[in-house]
């Protein structure tokens, strides 16, 4: 392993040098002369001619960046499924994109609300969680291994978690099935991509804030646009995004209070080449959820149910605090009109603190008494991802070919420290609940206190071959993976284990005349987790693999797309909750099967119209397993089937002309709170509205989402660990641009 990077460090100083020295060259040269801008001109009416077919045209003046904004709720092209600016048409995996009007018109409090209306997807497994994101992608836990920010990973395990603020997003992309092949390391099930926004080339001046019915406000901004510079000195661009969110929520004694600004700054001295710097910080400040059992929230204990407000701990002693930075860069230059090499990186910093009493089953069920523990954990990770990517487009007689050589580097490390006790905190009553506990010290040795690394480099290769109507992506990819876990107080390695393996990818489209795109593909994944188990051990890398057969469909003259999958998903060495140990932790079963259908339809209709569509069902079962009993059976948690659909539509003219109105219903499948699947956690439908105005430079909206207020449980993780779902939430907002 030592010797691979090495090698890999050798390879990045001659890429980079051979960059940097390219830069200089035509920094030297100051403007762009004519032979510059006539090989931009050739390279980009050859890029046009390659193109399989016209795009559709979504707005006057408007050309898709798959790194930007999306024309009403209808993507175009995407860099997720490929790395390479790629029409979704020409891309045989499931790939659903949601871009930044989306997210305005839903309005989600949080980023996996982002998540809700799309197929495959189930989001907000843990209910009115404050504290994380949650989201599983066809059946598998992905938002600790599948979640990317502009492409590169951001991994956590135990509690050092990341946030994503929806307001600083220019699209968020869902690529589904394995991606490891280009990814590295991630879930078996597909990736989530958040898509920053980037400064912009014309003038952005945005304010926004706004109230819901919890009392939680908000105030945002996002200003941007070209710096002026002398003509010799190259272009500048800058954008600073930011919020300020304070105020409380459905439960009691839990505030949920976010913090976020997000510089960046775009430099181009030429036509070929583009320098970008992204930064942000964040602050967190909520508490943690409660844990409350399945008898009092999915059917009636003997007092009834469990109040929706109820905070289990005590608000003298809870704390959820989290504090992230992020300091990264995007690069690309055209080297040629045919060679284009990006670099891509980011350094992650999180520094989390969560302290309280947890809620732990009943001490007296007749009388509503919950028993409570201990607890305290205390995360600091550190991750730093660099991606280098040479793209080589070139003809062989008839055959286009896109190749794509890759080579990246993630390193990631967390300390680790989390501690609980039994007895010593008083049982808190459902329906008078009494607090000012006061902080009760530890006395026993923490059950986690280590060092946890982990260094993976890989390797990787992709040709997407074109001929007439057909489009073949074979990848293939190799990683080297070293994990190490130390102890705390002595710094001493106590296990250390490296691994190495390959995965692939196999694709195949069509693009008919007609717009019908019928495709098939296989992959495998392979994701070296970080993290140990219920034991104290290291967990086993995961691996996957997956067969999908797909039907893509974009009607000719048509502003939107319908698409249909079937896939066969199989994920090895799956890490799953432990029951009937407290606090919730993890083992690795042999093997779980998802095999399922999606369906997807996203349009804008016609002028104002817009609409997103999605329905997934599938089977999820253990197949293999050390204890037969499991076999055929559920995991806990995993709704099996959801559906949704969104309308939005705004009046062009007239009397109304600026007033619109929307709205949504989200299906979200049984689960089961038990691995025996004794225990189901009903089926819920939910609604969601927005009725918004808008007149010269204001916006005005309110926005509602579970409409009819009702009280359901979002999942359990087991009989004693059931989370409620959102109340209704009511959000006025007020925005000005200028």
């Amino acid at each position: 392993m030592a010797a691979a990077n090495v090698r890999a460090v050798k390879l990045f100083a001659a890429i980079r040098g051979t960059v940097v020295a390219s830069c200089r060259r035509s920094l030297a040269r100051g403007s762009p002369s004519r032979r510059i801008a006539a090989a931009a001109a050739n390279r980009r009416a050859t890029q046009a001619a390659r193109s399989n077919r016209p795009q559709p045209q979504r707005g006057v003046g408007f050309v898709e960046n798959p790194r930007g904004a999306v024309q009403g709720y209808v993507a175009g092209r995407s860099m997720a499924g490929t790395k390479t600016n790629t029409p979704i048409m020409e891309t045989p995996q499931s790939l659903s994109v949601i871009g930044s009007e989306q997210i305005r018109d839903q309005k989600p409090g949080k980023f996996d609300e982002i998540l809700r209306y799309t197929p495959g997807v189930v989001a907000g497994t843990f209910g009115a969680d404050t504290r994380n994101d949650w989201f599983l992608i066809r059946g598998f836990k992905s938002d600790d291994v599948g979640l990317f920010l502009d492409g590169l990973q951001l991994f956590y395990t135990s509690y050092a978690s990341w946030k994503l603020q929806p307001f600083n997003l220019a699209r968020v992309e869902v690529l589904r099935g394995p991606s490891a092949v280009l990814y590295g390391g991630s879930s078996p099930s597909g990736i989530v991509n958040a898509v920053s926004k980037m400064p912009p080339t014309e003038p952005i001046r945005y304010l926004e804030t706004g109230v819901n019915n919890f009392g939680n406000a908000y105030l945002s901004f996002d200003f941007g646009g070209p710096v002026a510079t002398q003509p010799e000195n190259g272009k500048l661009f800058y954008r600073v995004v930011g919020q300020v969110q304070n105020g409380g929520t459905q439960v009691d004694f839990t505030p949920d209070n976010n913090y976020f600004i997000a510089p960046s700054v775009t430099y181009k001295p030429d036509a070929d080449t583009t320098f970008t710097v992204l930064a942000s910080a964040s602050k967190t400040d909520t508490r943690g959820i409660n844990f409350l059992p399945y008898i009092g929230t999915v059917v009636d204990a003997p007092f009834g149910r469990i109040p929706t407000k109820l905070f289990v701990g005590d608000p003298s002693v809870d704390t959820f605090k989290r504090e992230q930075e992020m300091i990264g860069y995007q690069f690309e230059r055209n080297l040629s009109d045919s060679v284009t090499f990006r670099q891509n990186a980011r350094y992650a910093h999180v520094d989390l603190t969560y302290r309280g009493f947890v809620g732990n089953s009943y001490t007296n069920i007749a009388t509503g008494d919950i028993g409570r523990y201990n607890w305290y954990a205390k995360n600091t990770a550190n991750q730093g991802n660099l991606d280098n990517q040479l793209e080589y487009r070139f003809d062989t007689g008839p055959v286009q070919h896109t190749m794509l050589f890759g080579l990246d580097l993630k390193s990631y490390r967390i300390d680790d420290y989390q501690i609980f006790a039994f007895g010593g905190v008083p049982s808190i009553n459902a329906f008078n609940p009494v607090y000012g506990v006061g902080d009760i010290p530890f006395t026993g040795a923490p059950f986690r206190n280590f060092l946890l690394t982990q260094n993976q480099l890989g390797t990787y290769i992709q040709d997407q071959i074109k001929f007439g109507g057909f489009t073949l992506v074979l990848s293939g990819r190799n990683d080297w993976v070293s994990t190490s876990q130390g102890d705390r107080p002595t710094g001493v390695t106590l296990i250390n284990r490296e691994d190495s393996k390959f995965s692939g990818r196999a694709g195949l489209i069509y693009n008919f005349a007609n717009g019908l795109a019928p495709y098939v593909a296989y992959a495998t994944s392979y994701n070296p987790i970080i993290g140990v188990n219920a034991s104290n051990q290291l967990f086993l890398p995961e691996t996957g693999e997956q067969a999908e057969i797909g039907l893509k469909f974009q009607p000719n003259g048509f502003n939107g797309h319908f698409s249909i999958a079937v896939f066969d998903l199989k994920r090895q060495n799956v890490p799953t909750t432990v029951p009937g140990i407290t606090p919730v932790l993890q083992n690795q079963t042999g093997e779980v099967t998802s095999r399922g259908l999606e369906l997807e339809a996203v349009a804008n209709l016609g002028p104002g119209l817009k609409m997103v569509g999605a329905f997934t069902t599938y089977d999820l079962f253990i197949s293999k397993d050390a204890n037969p009993a499991l076999l055929g059976l559920t995991p806990t948690n995993t709704p099996q089937q959801v559906g949704s659909v969104w309308t939005d539509y705004t009046f062009q003219e007239g009397p109304l002309r600026g007033f619109g109105f929307g709205g949504g219903v989200r299906y979200v499948g049984k689960s089961f709170a038990n691995v025996a699947n004794t225990l189901v956690v009903p089926s819920v439908v939910l609604g969601d509205a927005t009725i918004h105005y808008e007149w010269q430079n204001w916006r005005a909206a309110l926005n509602v989402i579970n409409i009819a207020d009702k009280t359901y449980v979002a999942s359990c993780a087991s009989e004693t660990s059931c989370f409620y779902g959102d109340r209704r939430r009511v959000t006025a907002s007020l925005a000005y641009k200028w």
